[in-house]
């Protein structure tokens, strides 16, 4: 019998956010809506004078433009489109493949500093079935960059999961180290309400290179030696390394299939991680596209997720 979860997805009602983005500082509305098969995700910036079609970049491996603090892409034609990686977190840890992404402006709202507000309102509208096959990227062979002490390495496995290590000198970050498995939910359970972090330290370094203009105590949990600044404290106690491994998720979702094989980063970041992606799919010895099948289908992120599942993350 065919899995039922074996086949493309879309989301089956639209859904709308609001809010200020973390690095322009402007307001800016977004708006994700059904589309078909083989669509995977389009950003369209409603806010350019180009045609409809010039004015669209779809997530990929090639549109990816490298920066430091945000996983920005952009298309032939200069549009652009930054700080896609906590919306790409929770549509992959939602198992959703294909949307229409529409946005008045060339930033993704931060909204709360993590997935959790994206979780909620696709868990809300529901997620379609599509009829098409789902293929997936099995990694075959250790691939692995480096950028002075940070490194990025995939390793062949039968499931998404992703280890991370970071060490900060602030001691309410420190040394944290966490591995998860990311099939059945776990995205949602342990990671999604995952927020942003900074040292109150960057803060102005960030501010000076025109950067975090719309960042604040309200979507980013900043630190300052022992002291966590923003109200609340954590959600986690090790939630700046969740946070990593969330971003690492949005990261890898921007290979337009779900991964097989193991992430493992070690203070690594958007840009470390981007050339990852590129080394492992510029040749095709070291990965394989596979349909995704009865066995395969209960590895993947969001097979069986559920409003439990939000639930336990609060």
């Amino acid at each position: 019998m065919k899995n039922r979860y074996a086949v493309q997805t879309t989301i089956q009602t639209a859904v709308s956010f609001s809010g200020v983005t973390l690095h322009a500082g402007t307001t800016v509305t977004l708006c994700l809506r059904p589309a078909a098969a083989n669509t995977g995700i389009v950003f369209e910036r409603l806010d350019i004078a180009l045609p409809r079609l010039a004015r669209r970049v779809s997530v990929s491996v090639d549109a990816l433009i490298e920066t430091n603090l945000c996983t920005r892409i952009g298309n032939e034609h200069g549009v652009t489109v930054s700080t896609i990686e906590h919306l790409m977190a929770a549509l992959a840890g939602c198992g959703i493949h294909n949307a229409l992404v529409t946005l008045d402006g060339p930033e993704v709202p931060i909204l709360d500093g993590s997935a959790r507000p994206f979780v909620e309102s696709f868990l809300r509208a529901g997620i379609r079935r599509l009829p098409e096959p789902l293929t997936a990227i099995r990694v075959r062979r250790p691939v692995e960059v480096r950028m002075a002490e940070a490194r990025a390495r995939l390793d062949p496995a039968p499931e998404l999961s992703i280890a991370f290590e970071i060490d900060f000198p602030d001691r309410a970050i420190g040394h944290q180290k966490l591995e998860l498995p990311l099939r059945n939910g776990a995205f949602v359970r342990e990671l999604c309400d995952s927020r942003t972090f900074c040292r109150q330290s960057d803060v102005e370094s960030m501010r000076a290179q025109g950067l975090a203009r719309g960042g604040s105590y309200d979507n980013a949990v900043v630190v300052s030696g022992a002291r966590v600044l923003s109200p609340g404290g954590l959600r986690h106690p090790d939630e700046p390394v969740r946070h990593k491994m969330l971003d690492a998720m949005g990261d890898l979702a921007v290979a337009g299939a779900p991964i097989l094989g193991r992430y493992s980063g070690h203070r690594a970041g958007h840009t470390l991680t981007g050339r990852l992606l590129r080394r492992l799919l510029a040749d095709p010895a070291n990965y394989e596209r596979v349909p995704v099948d009865a066995k395969t289908a209960p590895f993947l992120p969001g097979v069986g997720i559920c409003d439990a599942d939000l639930h336990a993350a609060a």
